[in-house]
C-alpha cells in the first residue's frame, strides 16, 4: 500500500521551513520503506485579491465594532456575526490572513498521509489531526526524516511492534 508524504523544504534536501512559511511541499510516495519524489506542490492561495478584499471588509467592520463602546452595547453591523471576537475579525481567526490561507494549505495537501515541517502550529495541527493526517515537527534532513517515517509506517501497518526486541 503507497501513501504520500508531504515536506516543507526550501532545498530539498533538509527540513527547513515551518507550516506557514512554505510556499510549496515536495511530495514523496512511499511504500514499505522505499519512497521516490513524485511532484512538487504549490500552495500559496491564489487568491490574493479576494483575500485582500475580505480583509478589508473584516477590518471595516471591526473598527465599526470597536467604535462602539464594547461589544455589550453593539451596533447592528456587530450583530450579524461580524467583528468583536466573532470569528470574522482580526481577533476571530477568520479576517486579515488568518485561518484562511491555512486552510487552503491543508486542504492542499488532504491526499496525503503525512506532512512534515520545521515545525507547525496548533490551528494547522488540529485541522490535519480532524482529517487523520500525522504531522511531524522536525529538524533534519529530508532523507533522515523519510527513512523514519516509513521505518514507522512500516511497522504501524504490518502490525509489528515497535518495541526494541531484547531476546
Amino acid at each position: 500500500m503507497s501513501y504520500k508524504i508531504a515536506v516543507a523544504t526550501s532545498d530539498e534536501i533538509n527540513v527547513d521551513e515551518t507550516f506557514g512559511q512554505a510556499k510549496r511541499f515536495i511530495i514523496y510516495e512511499a511504500e514499505g520503506k522505499t519512497y521516490k519524489k513524485i511532484e512538487e506542490r504549490n500552495v500559496e492561495d491564489g487568491s490574493d485579491a479576494d483575500s485582500k478584499a475580505s480583509a478589508k471588509t473584516s477590518e471595516s467592520v471591526q473598527v465599526g465594532c470597536e467604535a462602539s463602546s464594547g461589544c455589550d452595547s453593539k451596533p447592528e453591523s456587530c450583530e450579524v456575526g461580524a467583528g468583536c471576537g466573532s470569528g470574522t475579525g482580526c481577533g476571530g481567526g477568520g479576517g486579515c490572513g488568518g485561518n484562511g490561507e491555512v486552510s487552503f494549505k491543508i486542504s492542499s495537501l488532504f491526499d496525503c498521509r503525512a506532512v512534515v515541517c520545521k515545525k507547525i502550529g496548533v490551528s494547522a495541527q488540529k485541522q490535519f489531526e480532524k482529517k487523520a493526517i500525522s504531522y511531524f515537527d522536525v529538524s533534519c534532513s529530508i532523507e533522515e526524516a523519510l527513512d523514519k517515517i516509513t521505518f514507522y509506517y512500516n511497522r504501524i501497518d504490518n502490525h509489528v511492534s515497535l518495541r526494541n526486541k531484547t531476546d
